[in-house]
């Protein structure tokens, strides 16, 4: 698979490495409160190791990516796109920085602009969508962000 690239962080793909660091943040309430339904009850370190193992083998249907920092390849989060509709050119996004420690440095924003490009140019998709909780002001903020930011580029 190939990697995608930002300034400071690299788009890869799952690696038995990052069971550790999901396992981390899997069931951090801190972290999952402001996730989807999924992470509502504890997940089981198999049900977590079947989940990499499905995307290292790319058995699943979504692209999905390691978020890592681009000098070390650490894991830093997650980000995928799903539900994605090739007819019409469209699929949703989901993003989670699996560390309290990377929260608020830019590595989401950075990381959607990276996927925002692979599913634009390379996926030849027209729109990406997603959903956030309206308490969420964290993901809120860095969502319009990158809007702005898209947006700021087009015009230039």
């Amino acid at each position: 698979m190939p990697h995608y690239y930002g300034e400071r962080i690299v788009l890869r793909d799952y690696r038995d490495s990052d069971l550790d660091a999901i396992r981390q943040w899997v069931n951090d309430p801190e972290i999952t409160s402001t996730l989807s339904d999924i992470f509502l009850y504890p997940h089981s370190r198999l049900e977590t190791e079947s989940f990499v193992r499905m995307n290292m083998e790319g058995k699943s249907s979504n692209k999905s990516f390691i978020i890592a920092s681009k000098d070390t390849l650490d894991f830093i989060g997650q980000i995928e796109l799903y539900a994605i509709n090739m007819k019409n050119r469209h699929a949703s996004l989901a993003i989670v920085i699996g560390s309290k420690d990377n929260l608020g440095k830019g590595y989401g924003s950075e990381a959607i602009r990276v996927l925002q490009k692979f599913a634009f140019e390379e996926l030849n998709l027209n729109r990406l969508e997603l959903d956030v909780y309206e308490f969420n002001v964290r993901a809120y903020n860095c969502y319009l962000s990158v809007l702005h930011n898209s947006v700021s580029e087009k015009k230039r």
